[in-house]
Formats: structure tokens, C-alpha cells, sequence
């Protein structure tokens, strides 16, 4: 093959094609589909994917490949057939569906070096090029006279395992390097040089006299600490060549010094038996299915996940398991690491961009075969999948909302039906859209619909705050609630207390001209917080100080409205002085490790009370848990979004599951100021399927998915009026093209109309069958071209929007 098809690395609908590249003499035979390369394009030199190679081109005077980045392939043929399919349906570039695929570190600029294995055997042309050395700079290998002749020698070595590319990252992804310190000559020269150091040079004896006893490499910071010696002293020994000092590449371990106790497989209930049979038989056949497992909180959704893992394994196949960010916890990777000990890669957004990088390294090595992670874990680099777990998949972050706008469930179904495997879909709370696929038979439904303790679901209580008001109590705590808690931290045991908000207060407003402190960039109030005392914009990050008089008249009259986690745990305080709050939201936990530490430190009952937003919610599970408090239960209810009352359900559901999951008793206290709204009442008595009918009918009236798909496009720029007129614009080009049934509601302001001093307006698709819709929006797209380029016009187009605001 003498040409290359090349996507590259230019994100703009005008160059989202590919290109065709001459392949220098030297790379022939080597290049591969998901290597990436260095091609000149224009005037630049740019990095691009190699899509495929063929002998053809309706071009003539082809530009040359200027270097290969890599000797292996990043991006398998079936990420690449799956890299195009995502570009397609989630209508974005095919560069941007790529990147999104390979972690950051792949993204920088690096250097490239060729690692051998100790006691690899090689040829003997490799052999020359390494000249008794370990490591050697990839453009050794470029600038070597026979470079062609070495390509084909390297891939044949790395193919056989003795030897390896490692990218030096110019970032701070680049590799961890360890210094190791070992004898430079043999025991008989150390021990007469021994002899011959002066009296006085005592820590330099002391050293040779460590390393005549042990003969071994040893990590420096180890030695120093060890000897209590300075680094002068070793390398007063290093320049007299009696030792030697190394690098030694060592992977970033997350989890380091943490030890894994193995967990052996439990004993599955005669629910849990039925349940897996028809997972394990998918398995054992190959055969592609997706199940909807649908079990009850505490119902044993973990064990079925391990022991059908454990089948692929011994199948000598891999598994990628995909959990919610938030639900990422200590303890569900403690439970598969127990399981599967170092076979295991964990992948999200709390490991620094070089543990990621050195997760995804073990992958690609196949050095492991089981991912769990969350959303993007569902690209791993794996070649021979044999089933993939998507544990809570009714939750929203498995939506990406940035470019490519994909949901991590269709992934997940496409590439396990390329691997001829199944899929399993988790949930307590399926979304509609997943369960009426289940009843229509395209899922295969299973049910766990009791817990592995026999336990009964605890006893949920709704308390109207409405009548709290009424009797005098101007708390955000109801007498039942207090009264609960009270008694709970007297016998000892603990209580989990979910507040769906952030921040110290919701917004400020002076009480005498009802000014409301609004952040000029975006059509949205500003929130306080108050460890800094400021005001604060969640869209932009814009922040300015607490104001002590109000801008608009004056008055020293300032009071803040609504309810945060910070305002929640101090008002805890003064009701209940003897309890001790754990808070964990956004602010407690931004730094690295503090997520894992909070959670230890209520596991290990150092705090009565968990006090969180959303994140705790999901997949913890404390013994000593007897009671769980819901705040505000209702705040999501009032939003401009259908599944408003879904998410609801489900969040509701979710944290009544974490009280009484071992041997005591678990209580359930939600306040609200809608306890007669169905999606309240349903979840206090966990009746998910009287919910699902009654939701469903109301989706079929408003017509909502599941019974018509939507497609969001949202026009942004800072003009107003252009804003307006292009969207009205793209209405009418879009009504020329769509079917009877189809609707198009809009253009209308989006519910946050100005964000970062762009103007929003959005356009709702909604539809039954519209098999050219992505095809001419493409072309809408491919119009406005110019505008987005020279006016700053922004289009987003979201086909699954989950996201409203």
C-alpha cells in the first residue's frame, strides 16, 4: 500500500474528510489504520489519523507522510469503523469522535523512545541499533540509513513481547520515572575499595558496606532514607564508578499501598440464580443480547455483575464495566479489585492526566482485561470484549454533553454487537426509554425484585413542610426528622442526609427592593458561598465579593434565599450540637483523594451524620446506616424538563436504597412541599412500575420520548437580533424537509438565555421516523459554515438532549 487516508487534526466542518498522503518508502508495509502521523497541511505541520491504506488515488502529486507517531496502532479497526459511526449519528467531526477516544496524554506533543525487555532476545540487526543499551530514542531509529529494513524488525519484536514504545509526554502526562542505585563492579573491587576509603569517609563506608551485603538495585529516596545518608554521599560513590544509577519506569498506581483483600464468589440466591442463567448462556454462546437487569436497592446487582465477569475471564475474553462518576466510589472498586485483583484498570475523572494515561497503557498492553469506569471507559482499547456492564443506566452523566454528544448505553450496544456479546443494563430505576424496550422485547428483562438480607425496603415517611410552617417551625429540619436523627445518634448509629443543591445559600436579595445580584454574563442569579465570602456563577465562573449594601438602592437590607449544603451543616449544628457532619459536595471535594477520605472517615464512624448533595446518593453502602434524610425533595420537580418528575423518582429511590442494607432496620424521611405529586408518593412506597404507567401516559399526551425521538439545536452569538434571525432561518430551511407528523417547537430563548454574553435560542425537533434528518441538519451546517468561522456563531446540535437548560 503506497497511500494513506488520513483524518486530521483540524476541528472544522470545511476538512471533515479525509486526505489522501503519500507514504514514504521507509513506512511502506508499516503503516497501519490507527497509527497517527505528522503531515504537512498548508502551510502547518499537523498530527492525523491514518483511516486506511490503499494504492489509489484520484490525486496526483501527493504530499508526503513527514513521521509516524506510532509502531502500534492507538485506535483498533473496530474503534475506527466505530470513530465514524459516533461522527454520524451524533452529527460532529470525525476528528473530535477520535480524540474523544484516547486519553489526554495522546493529545500533547511527546517524544517517542523504544523500550527493551531485560532478557529479550532479539535480532541481530535490533541487537546493533540498541548496542547493549535498554532505551533508545525513536529518532534513532528514523535517521538510521536502513530505517525500512528496522521498521519491519520492531513490529515483529513488539508482536513477539520483547519490546515497547513509550511516549515521553511533554505534559504532565509524561511517564514516572524511579532513580535506582546498584553495584557498578563486582563484590571482591566494593570490598578493596572499602578498604582503601579514608577513616573519616564514614558514610560512604557505610554504604559500600550495604551494597557488599546486598548486591541489589535499590529505589534512591529508599537508600537515603534507609542509611540516612545525603545524596552526596551516593554520588561521591557514582563518580568514583563503584556504582551505577538507572531510570526505571514504574506505572502511576491510583491505588498504591492499598491493599485489596480477595473476596471469594457468594453464594447467589435462587432470584439471582435465575436472574444470571440467561446472561451466563449469552457468554457461554457468543451471542449479542442486551439485558435490562432490573433489582431493587441492595438486591445483589453487584454479584451477578462479578460472577458473569468471571465466566468471560475464563473464556480468556475481557469486560468493560461502566459505572456513574458519582457512584465511582472507593467501594466499587474495592469490590472488583478484590475480585480480580491487578487485572482490573480503573479509569475517571479524579486521576491526574498521567494515571489515566498509565491506565489506559495497561489496557492497550492487554495487560489487563477487566476496565470499570465511567463514561469514557466504554472506548478501552480492548480487541476481544465478552460482555459490557453498565451499572445505573438510567443516570445522566453517562450523556456527554460536549462534542461528541454521545450517550455511553448506544456506544455500549454498538460495539458489544460487533464483539458478539451482551450487554447488560443495570438498574433500580431503569429510564423509560429502556424499560419500554424491555416490555416490547427488545431487551430482555430480568428481575431482582428482593434484598440479598431479606431485609424488608425501609419504611419510607413523606412529611408535608407546608403544615412545618403552619405549626411554627421556620427550620429546614421537620420535628419528625430532628426527633429521628436525635435518636439514631444516641443508639449509636448513623444517618445519610441528601440536600440536591450546592453552594452556601441559592441567591442573595435585598429585602427591600427585591434586587436579585445577577452575573452579567449569563441570565442566571449568582450563589453564595461562604468559605470566601463571594458570588458566584456556576455557568461562566465568574466571581465577585459579597456586596454589604445592595447596588440597586442601598439598603444594608441583604438576606440570602434557598438552601446549600454549607448553610444545611450549620443549621444542623445549633439543632443537634452532639452530632458530627460530614459535608461532602463540590467544594469539599475538588481535591484529589478528599472524596475517598470523607467516605472513610464515615465508614469508619468518625461522623454521625453524611451530609451531601447528588454524589451520595448512589453506590454507597454502610452497615451502620439506619436513617436517611431527603431536603428539599422537590427542587428538581419545578425544572423546564420533562423527565423533571423521572429524575425525581429515581434520585429518591436511589438514596432511600443506602438506609438498612446490612442487619438493622433503614428509615426513610422526605420533606417536601409537594407530597401529593405521584412521582413523591410512588417512590415513598418504591413503586416503579405504577410510576412508569402514569409517567408513560403523560409523555404519549405531551408526545415525549419514548414515543417520538428529539433533537435539540441551540444558536448562540452576542447579537441578539442575528441570534433570532438565524434561528428562525434554520426553522423555516428545516420545515421544508421533514415529515406531516414531525414538529418543530421554537425558536425560543433557551430556559438560560444568556451564558458567557451569548445569546441562546433553541429549536425542538420532535419525531417519529425522519431517516434524513442528520443528513440535512449536516447540510444546514455546512451552509453556516462561514458565519461560524467569521461571525462567532455558535450550532449545537444535541440528538438525544438530556440536558434542557
Amino acid at each position: 500500500m503506497t497511500i494513506a487516508n488520513v483524518i486530521v487534526d483540524v476541528p472544522a466542518s470545511q476538512v471533515n474528510q479525509t486526505y489522501d498522503y503519500s507514504i514514504p518508502l521507509e513506512y511502506r508495509g508499516v503503516l497501519k489504520a490507527g497509527m497517527r502521523v505528522v503531515i504537512p497541511f498548508g502551510p502547518r505541520k499537523i498530527t492525523g489519523f491514518v483511516i486506511g491504506t490503499t494504492d489509489h488515488s484520484d490525486y496526483k502529486n501527493l504530499k508526503e507522510i513527514l513521521e509516524v507517531l506510532d509502531l502500534t496502532p492507538v485506535l483498533t479497526p473496530e474503534l475506527l469503523k466505530l470513530g465514524k459511526w459516533l461522527a454520524d449519528d451524533t452529527i460532529s467531526l470525525y476528528i473530535t469522535a477520535y480524540q474523544a477516544m484516547l486519553p489526554q496524554a495522546l493529545k500533547s506533543s511527546y517524544k517517542k523512545e523504544i523500550v527493551r525487555l531485560k532478557d529479550s532476545r532479539l535480532s541481530d540487526e535490533l541487537e546493533q541499533l540498541f548496542a547493549g543499551r535498554d532505551v533508545l530514542d525513536y529518532h534513532e531509529l528514523t535517521d538510521a540509513p536502513d530505517a525500512n529494513d528496522q521498521y519491519r524488525h520492531l513490529q515483529q519484536a513488539i508482536q513477539d513481547g520483547d519490546i515497547y514504545i513509550n511516549y515521553l509526554v511533554k505534559s504532565r502526562a509524561a511517564k514516572k520515572y524511579l532513580t535506582m542505585i546498584k553495584p557498578a563492579k563486582e563484590m571482591h573491587i566494593l570490598e578493596e575499595a572499602y578498604a582503601n576509603l579514608a577513616i573519616q569517609a564514614t558514610k560512604q563506608k557505610q554504604l559500600l558496606s550495604f551494597f557488599i551485603t546486598h548486591p541489589v538495585s535499590i529505589e534512591q529516596s529508599q537508600l537515603m532514607k534507609t542509611l540516612d545518608i545525603s545524596q552526596s554521599v551516593i554520588k561521591s560513590l557514582l563518580d568514583k564508578s563503584l556504582l551505577t544509577k538507572e531510570k526505571k519506569e514504574v506505572y502511576r498506581n491510583p491505588y498504591e499501598g492499598r491493599e485489596f483483600t480477595k473476596t471469594e464468589k457468594l453464594s447467589l440466591t435462587k432470584e439471582q440464580s435465575i436472574a444470571i442463567a440467561p446472561i451466563k448462556d449469552s457468554i457461554a454462546k457468543d451471542e449479542h443480547h442486551i439485558f435490562l437487569l432490573h433489582g431493587v436497592t441492595g438486591s445483589g446487582k453487584t454479584e451477578v455483575y462479578l460472577q458473569s465477569i468471571e465466566d468471560v475471564l475464563n473464556k480468556g475474553k475481557e469486560a468493560i464495566v461502566l459505572v456513574p462518576e458519582i457512584s465511582l466510589t472507593p467501594q466499587m472498586v474495592k469490590r472488583f479489585k478484590g475480585r480480580f485483583g491487578s487485572n482490573v484498570a480503573v479509569m475517571h475523572s479524579a486521576l491526574s492526566p498521567g494515571e489515566k494515561y498509565d491506565e489506559w497503557r495497561r489496557i492497550h498492553r492487554k495487560e489487563v482485561q477487566v476496565v470499570v469506569g465511567a463514561r469514557s471507559a466504554i472506548f478501552a482499547p480492548f480487541e476481544n470484549l465478552g460482555i459490557i456492564i453498565m451499572d445505573e443506566e438510567h443516570e445522566t452523566s453517562y450523556k456527554q454533553e460536549d462534542n461528541p454528544r454521545y450517550h455511553a448505553r448506544d456506544v455500549a450496544i454498538k460495539r458489544a454487537e460487533s464483539h458478539h456479546c451482551p450487554i447488560v443494563l443495570g438498574s433500580a430505576t431503569p429510564t423509560l426509554e429502556s424499560n419500554a424496550r424491555a416490555r416490547k422485547g427488545v431487551y430482555k428483562l430480568v428481575t431482582l425484585s428482593e434484598r440479598t438480607n431479606q431485609q424488608e425496603m425501609p419504611h419510607v415517611e413523606v412529611i408535608d413542610m407546608r403544615q412545618e410552617l403552619h405549626a411554627g417551625n421556620r427550620t429546614m429540619f421537620s420535628r419528625t426528622l430532628v426527633e429521628k436523627m436525635k435518636e439514631r445518634i444516641s443508639h449509636g448509629e448513623q444517618i445519610v442526609l441528601l440536600l440536591n443543591r450546592r453552594g452556601y445559600s441559592t441567591f442573595a436579595l435585598c429585602r427591600d427592593c427585591g434586587h436579585v445580584q445577577e452575573c452579567p454574563h449569563c441570565d442566571i442569579a449568582l450563589t453564595y458561598h461562604k468559605n470566601n465570602h463571594q458570588l458566584k456563577c456556576h455557568y461562566c465562573a465568574y466571581e465577585e465579593p459579597m456586596p454589604s449594601l445592595c447596588p440597586n438602592c442601598e439598603s444594608n437590607l441583604i438576606r440570602f434565599f434557598g438552601t446549600g449544603t454549607q448553610r444545611v451543616e450549620e443549621a444542623l449544628s445549633s439543632v443537634i450540637p452532639e452530632a458530627t457532619v460530614i459535608r461532602m459536595d463540590v467544594d469539599t471535594t475538588r481535591r484529589k483523594g478528599s472524596h475517598e477520605r470523607l467516605l472513610s472517615d464515615f465508614g469508619n464512624k468518625k461522623g454521625n451524620i453524611l451530609l451531601g448533595t447528588q454524589m451520595i446518593a448512589k453506590g454507597l453502602d454502610f452497615e451502620n446506616v439506619t436513617l436517611v434524610g431527603v431536603l428539599t425533595a422537590d427542587s428538581m420537580l419545578h425544572l423546564p424538563d420533562f423527565r423533571s418528575s423521572e429524575k425525581t423518582f429515581q434520585l429518591l429511590t436511589q438514596v432511600s436504597g443506602r438506609a438498612g442494607r446490612h442487619e438493622l432496620v433503614g428509615e426513610v424521611v422526605i420533606q417536601t412541599y409537594t407530597p401529593d405529586h405521584y412521582s413523591v408518593q410512588l417512590a415513598s412506597q418504591y413503586d416503579y412500575d405504577t410510576f412508569y404507567f402514569k409517567e408513560m401516559a403523560t409523555r404519549k399526551l405531551f408526545r415525549y420520548p419514548p414515543y417520538v425521538f428529539l433533537t435539540l439545536i441551540t444558536i448562540a452569538q452576542e447579537n441578539k437580533v442575528y441570534v433570532i434571525q438565524t434561528a428562525q432561518e434554520i426553522a423555516k430551511l428545516l420545515m421544508k424537509h421533514i415529515q406531516k407528523d414531525t414538529v418543530i417547537l421554537g425558536p425560543t430563548p433557551s430556559p438560560i438565555a444568556r451564558i458567557k454574553d451569548k445569546y441562546r435560542y433553541q429549536l425542538m425537533i420532535k419525531y417519529r421516523n425522519e431517516p434524513r434528518l442528520k443528513a440535512f441538519i449536516k447540510k444546514i451546517m455546512e451552509h453556516y459554515a462561514e458565519e461560524i468561522r467569521k461571525n462567532d456563531l455558535q450550532i449545537t446540535v444535541d440528538v438525544q438532549p438530556y440536558q434542557l437548560m
